[in-house]
């Protein structure tokens, strides 16, 4: 009887050790290079300057006025 009471306790205490969290500990993040030096390759934008920050947000704002529906349709006739 006291051995069916001792393995019950140990049932709890592992299903209880199975619902702890783990520790979450916060890396280092280690930034990556600026957006407007990046690739020198021929699948770059024709117009944009490799290291040249205001071009790079050129054409960002260029790309995203094409995916703007409101500037899509009122272009159009």
């Amino acid at each position: 009887m006291k051995s069916l009471g001792l393995l019950a306790a140990l049932a709890a205490l592992s299903m209880l050790g199975a619902c702890a969290e783990k520790s979450q500990v916060a890396a280092t993040r280690k930034s990556d290079g600026k957006p407007w030096e990046g690739a020198q390759n021929a699948y770059v934008v024709q117009g944009w300057k490799v290291g040249d920050q205001a071009s790079w947000e050129q054409q960002l704002k260029a790309r995203s006025q094409n995916q703007n529906e409101y500037a899509r349709t009122l272009a159009k006739p």
